[in-house]
């Protein structure tokens, strides 16, 4: 992971996400799961158009199950997204780029 997408951790999460000054989206996901990995050249190709604006990251579930266990994650892909450190909508499942960025921009208006 490089460029726009950040890679977050149970150690880096509250500075990265919780007291972020933007708003945040967290993409919590794992290496076996396949819709993680369809979902995965979607977030990359959009987190570009949204730097500076909205930091867009994501969470390996497996690596960091502190974090997940702390937002009740049971289902992956699962997509929150913070605000102020708040979780301000959620979305589990696949998404295809234009719902994704449709939901992001809804949410963050």
């Amino acid at each position: 992971m490089g460029g726009a997408l950040k890679e977050f951790t149970d150690q880096n999460f509250s500075a990265e996400v919780l007291s972020s000054s933007l708003p945040v989206v967290v993409d919590f996901w794992a290496q076996w799961c396949g819709p993680c990995k369809m979902l995965t050249p979607i977030i990359e190709e959009i987190a570009p158009e949204y730097e500076g604006r909205v930091v867009i990251g994501k969470l390996d579930i497996d690596s960091n199950p502190q974090t997940a266990a702390k937002y009740g994650i049971n289902s992956i892909p699962s997509l929150l997204f913070f605000k102020a450190g708040e979780v301000v909508d959620q979305h589990t499942g696949l998404l295809a780029k234009g719902p994704l960025k449709a939901k992001i921009d809804s949410v963050f208006k």
